[in-house]
C-alpha cells in the first residue's frame, strides 16, 4: 500500500457499533452522547451499572432504546471484558469502535499514597486498555477494520507533583497505544491516543483549575475522540496546541521549565486540594480499592 494513502478503511458513525468504557459520567458520557447523536449504536460500559443505565436512558430515550444500552464492566477483569464483549457481539454482531475511557486519578503525595490505591490506578488505567484491546482486536482483525481510542492524558507526557503513580499509568497508556498501533499498522485497525489536559469532571474535583493550567470540558475531549475516526491520528492533545509538548520539553532548559511550572502552580495537587470538594470522588476510589483487595489467607 502506498504510504501516501490511508491504510485504514473508513468508519461512518451512522450505524457503527461503539463501546465506551467509563461511559456513565464525564468524558465517557459526552462521548456516548455524541456517538448517539450521530447515529451510532452505543454500548455504555461502566463499573456503576445503575448510573450507566440512567445515562443510557437519558441519551437513548424511548425512540433509541435498542441503540443505547448499558453494561456493567470491571475494566480490570479480563473475564468481565469477555462477558460484555460477548453480549455486545450477540446483540449487534460486531464492534466497530472501542473507546477505552475508564480511568481513576487519585491525588496526593507519593509517599502518602497507599499501595492499594496505586495498584488500582495501574489496573484501571493500564490494564483496563490492555484487557479491552485484547477483547475486541481479534474480531476487528478478522474483519480487517476497526478503531480503538485510548483516552490517556497530558499527564502521560508531563510529570506533575502529586500525581506520581497516575503519571506512571498514563505514560504507560501512551506507550501501550503507540506500540499496539505500530504492531497492527497494516491490519486495517487503527489505535489512537487522546491526551486531554485538565478536564472539568469529577476526577479534578477539589482541585483549583485555570490559573495558567489549560482546562477543557468533557465535550471538547469527546469531539477530539470523534475526530480520530476521520484522521486516525496516532495522538491528539486536547487542546491541540499542547501537541508539541515533547519538542518543547526537549528544547527548554530545565531551569526555565521549573520557572514556568512555578508560575502556573503545578504543585496544586499537593498544596491546594479542597478535601470536602473531593470527598465524593475519593470515596468512589476507596470503594474500588476495597473491591480489588483480596482477603488475607
Amino acid at each position: 500500500m502506498s504510504p501516501l494513502r490511508s491504510r485504514y478503511p473508513s468508519i461512518e458513525l451512522d450505524g457503527a457499533v461503539v463501546v465506551v468504557t467509563g461511559g456513565a459520567r464525564g468524558i465517557g458520557r459526552a462521548t456516548a452522547q455524541l456517538c448517539a447523536d450521530r447515529g451510532a449504536t452505543v454500548c455504555i460500559a461502566d463499573l456503576d451499572l445503575d448510573v450507566a443505565q440512567e445515562t443510557a436512558a437519558s441519551i437513548g430515550g424511548d425512540d433509541a432504546v435498542d441503540r443505547v444500552r448499558a453494561y456493567r464492566l470491571d475494566v480490570t477483569d479480563a473475564g468481565s471484558w469477555a462477558a460484555v464483549v460477548g453480549e455486545v457481539l450477540s446483540a449487534y454482531g460486531r464492534i466497530d469502535v472501542l473507546v477505552n475511557n475508564a480511568g481513576v486519578m487519585p491525588l496526593g503525595g507519593f509517599l502518602d499514597e497507599p499501595d492499594g490505591t496505586g495498584r488500582v490506578t495501574m489496573e484501571v488505567n493500564v490494564w483496563g486498555p490492555i484487557h479491552g484491546m485484547r477483547a475486541v482486536l481479534p474480531g476487528m482483525l478478522a474483519r480487517g477494520r476497526g478503531h480503538i481510542v485510548n483516552v490517556a492524558s497530558m499527564a502521560g507526557k508531563l510529570p506533575v507533583p502529586g500525581m506520581a503513580v497516575y503519571n506512571a499509568s498514563k505514560f504507560g497508556a501512551v506507550g501501550l497505544t503507540a506500540a499496539v498501533r505500530a504492531e497492527f499498522a497494516d491490519s486495517g485497525v487503527s489505535v489512537s491516543a487522546v491526551l486531554p489536559s485538565a478536564v472539568r469532571t469529577a476526577l479534578s474535583s477539589g482541585v483549583p483549575l485555570g490559573k495558567g493550567m489549560p482546562t477543557v470540558d468533557p465535550e471538547d475531549v469527546a469531539a477530539a475522540i470523534m475526530d480520530t475516526l476521520r484522521t486516525r491520528r496516532a495522538e491528539t492533545a486536547v487542546p491541540r496546541w499542547l501537541g508539541g509538548w515533547d519538542l518543547l520539553g526537549a528544547l527548554t532548559p530545565e531551569w526555565l521549565m521549573r520557572l514556568a511550572r512555578t508560575v502556573i502552580d503545578d504543585r496544586r495537587a499537593l498544596t491546594s486540594i479542597d478535601p470536602a470538594g473531593r470527598a465524593d470522588y475519593d470515596a468512589r476510589v476507596a470503594r474500588q480499592v476495597a473491591g480489588q483487595e483480596k482477603p488475607s489467607t
